[in-house]
């Protein structure tokens, strides 16, 4: 499915698949065939298990472009809590954190990827005595990732635009960096207008959640509240219009991670995404010559 000249896919944790042959079902359900996968799942699967799964997906004839790897340890129970425990921030997961991120990138690689997203964690203040530490991380990981192909998004959420184009000045253009852009998740995190984000990210972003929320009343200290698609705080008109104005022409992913309607909530989202009417593009001082 294309809308707005973005293929439009689906994360596959949203859908809360029983089986890789269950998630298969889901997806081709909603009209879709772009997936984001969850890599975790895969990676728990004995080898002869783990082999047959990929061979499922690749038969399935679904397009695994990008896939997502999270890290045991991590608690979304509060900003604080997760700002300790997200990541590649903890000293003491590290090396297990970052050769979880690895063994990913293999499977992601079976499956014919191109991107792997991560939250990499809080990152500190530039002048921070950890920020270098954190750079050195996701370099590591990057051009580990680089090797098989992958390019390592970066979801926002945690930092401002304005941060976050800082720390992906720091690592540099040459280890293949991007962004994984969810609106929503400026909101949950009182992290700023995604709008101006997308603005300040630009060229930087190679993969974009449809997502939606509320902020809290108490941004940055206390969680904002995810809801369907369309019934939040991100404007999808704004949101295509201004990655239309960045020039982004990637995949638009839904993903829905609370409700128990989540199958009618994607589907609602599709609708949503499919009655934008985008304004006339801008005219630029060459188009009036």
């Amino acid at each position: 499915m294309k809308l707005h000249g973005h293929d439009i896919g689906v994360c596959s944790w949203s859908l809360r698949p029983g089986s890789t042959s269950d998630l298969i079902e889901r997806v081709r359900s909603l009209g879709l065939e772009r997936v984001q996968l969850a890599l975790a799942p895969l990676l728990e699967l004995d080898d002869a298990s783990r082999a047959n799964d990929i061979e499922q997906l690749r038969a399935s004839g679904l397009v695994l472009a990008s896939g997502m790897i999270n890290f045991t340890g991590e608690d979304y129970s509060s900003i604080a809590v997760i700002r300790q425990t997200g990541g590649f921030v903890p000293d003491a997961s590290w090396l297990e954190r970052r050769d979880r991120a690895l063994a990913g990138s293999v499977v992601a690689q079976a499956l014919g990827m191109t991107q792997v997203s991560t939250h990499i964690g809080f990152i500190p203040q530039s002048n921070h005595e950890h920020y270098k530490v954190m750079v050195d991380r996701v370099i590591e990981v990057a051009d580990a990732f680089k090797t098989r192909g992958l390019d390592l998004l970066m979801e926002t959420g945690q930092e401002t635009g304005n941060e976050l184009l800082q720390f992906l000045n720091d690592v540099g253009a040459s280890h293949d960096v991007y962004v994984n852009f969810d609106p929503a998740n400026m909101i949950l995190y009182g992290a700023g207008d995604p709008t101006e984000t997308i603005a300040t990210l630009g060229r930087h972003i190679a993969n974009v959640h449809v997502k939606d929320a509320k902020r809290s009343d108490h941004p940055g200290v206390k969680w904002g509240t995810e809801v369907p698609f369309g019934s939040g705080e991100v404007s999808a008109t704004l949101l295509l219009t201004a990655l239309r104005d960045v020039g982004y022409t990637g995949p638009l992913v839904i993903e829905r991670e609370a409700g128990e309607d989540r199958m009618e909530d994607i589907a609602t989202a599709v609708e949503v995404v499919q009655a934008v009417k985008l304004p006339p593009e801008k005219m630029t001082d060459t188009d009036s010559n």
